[in-house]
């Protein structure tokens, strides 16, 4: 590489080639003479015609300069051993590769010796790798907190007579129940909450419906996950319930209907990361869902509920033991209802006798506090924490305790780690696992032909 040689020919020289101009370059300096420059390594071939007709054929092969490529390999170790101090590596040259042996404490130092050395050509890479300790485990802690606030207020009058010869007459708006009453007045019932009866009055009563209720309710759930660090865990406290699918039949035979199941609850996705700075980047998707039968439709002969859903997704970051909070998810629903007897509702001061009314006011909130730990398992032989049950299970049929079989023998006793491995090795063992695949359950029951219907039941139990 970087030097000439010359090729003298007997007769004139009338046209040369070189198959790989990249490797050498050819030049005719006379009539006779040729010279030809080496590039880059490599080997190609040269042709020289001369003006009787003669062809000369040259099988030209480009060695690297031994003063560059030292020099080369030179400045490499020097960068390597400035990056990476104390870290001993071999690097080494051989047909224009660039070989690195020796070890290096994680990837990331391995990656940089790489890029070193790749500045004087490929890079072959047979570096060893120190065994990283293992990943880090994360444990989540989610409160799921659902504030339920309601007020109803109701006020209605029912008026009701016996009458002459003990008739039985009452006037209402139908909005409360009326009383109930024999036809000798003797007795009366009412699940309204203020009555008056004069018996000397004809049998003339009243009833009067005023209540005021307030109702708070607090939903909570406490669910405490832990993954490895860059691994998704997942949390689901609620069942399944099942909905039909109609699915068309073929060749002319009727359609079929399947039964799917839908998850709701409370439910918790995440994948936590450890960042160089040591904080945790969390993805967090909560959700919040329940049944709603009020906006039920009916398939097929099947009721569907409705699902009420809260759910957010958000990416954050936090310093081990910090929380953060989502809140804000509010539901405020209003509603009122009003009834009167016609004309009569309309009297002025009078008119509030044959009127009644109904008002309630919901509001709920939800509110999500998270909060990341890096934890530590406990150790080999250290208790495990216990449950304190109300009372003892029964004895066992034998004298041995309850215990998973875990005898260890040499068979089944796992190798120690080794100290270092080669770096794809170890790369290779850092790849993600294939998800988990959950898949819900489904059952489909026989064709259904114009004019008839198909029922079944499913039952499924979740623990």
């Amino acid at each position: 590489m970087g030097k000439t040689v010359l090729v003298d020919c007997a007769w004139p020289i009338k046209r040369v080639a070189i198959a790989q101009s990249e490797t050498a370059e050819v030049q005719a300096t006379s009539p006779t003479e040729v010279m030809v420059t080496g590039k880059a390594a490599g080997e190609t071939s040269l042709i020289i015609w001369d003006t009787r007709g003669g062809r000369q054929f040259f099988n030209v092969t480009v060695r690297p300069s031994e003063l560059v490529s030292r020099d080369s390999l030179e400045g490499i170790r020097r960068e390597i051993r400035m990056e990476l101090p104390g870290q001993p590596l071999k690097v080494s040259s051989e047909n224009g590769s660039i070989f690195l042996r020796g070890t290096v404490t994680d990837i990331n130092s391995s990656q940089r010796a790489v890029k070193i050395a790749s500045t004087a050509g490929k890079v072959i890479n047979l570096l060893n790798v120190n065994v990283p300790a293992s990943d880090s485990q994360i444990l989540l802690k989610v409160r799921f907190i659902s504030v339920d606030r309601s007020k109803e207020t109701q006020f209605g009058i029912n008026l009701f007579n016996n009458g002459l010869g003990h008739s039985i007459g009452s006037i209402s708006t139908g909005q409360f129940s009326q009383p109930l009453t024999t036809s000798a007045g003797t007795a009366i019932t009412s699940d309204l909450n203020i009555m008056a009866f004069f018996p000397g009055l004809s049998g003339f009563g009243a009833t009067i419906q005023a209540m005021a209720t307030k109702i708070g309710a607090q939903v909570l759930a406490e669910p405490n996950l832990l993954a490895a660090n860059g691994k998704q865990a997942s949390f689901l406290a609620g069942g399944e319930y099942p909905y039909p699918v109609v699915q068309g039949g073929s060749g002319g035979s009727g359609s079929s209907i399947s039964i799917m199941f839908k998850e709701y609850g409370v439910r918790l996705n995440f994948i936590p990361t450890i960042t160089p700075r040591g904080t945790i980047r969390l993805q967090v998707a909560p959700e919040v869902s329940a049944l709603d039968f009020t906006n039920e439709i009916e398939v097929s002969g099947f009721v569907v509920p409705a699902i009420n859903t809260r759910k957010m997704k958000t990416e954050v970051e936090l310093a081990d033991g910090q929380s953060f909070v989502i809140g804000g998810l509010l539901d405020n629903t209003e509603s009122e209802t009003f009834s009167k007897i016609p004309f009569l509702g309309d009297i002025p001061v009078l008119g509030k006798f044959f009127q009644s009314m109904q008002k309630t006011k919901a509001n709920t909130e939800l509110i999500v506090i998270v909060t990341p730990e890096i934890v530590a398992p406990i150790q080999a032989g250290a208790p495990l924490p216990t449950l304190k049950f109300p009372q003892k299970f029964l004895p066992p049929n034998s004298g041995i305790p309850m215990n998973t079989p875990d005898a260890k023998t040499a068979a089944n006793t796992p190798a120690p780690a080794p100290p270092t491995m080669p770096v794809e090795k170890l790369m290779d063992s850092m790849k993600p696992e294939t998800p988990l695949a959950i898949e819900g359950a489904s059952v489909t029951f026989g064709a259904a032909s114009s004019g008839e219907s198909t029922s079944a039941a499913s039952t499924t139990s979740n623990q």
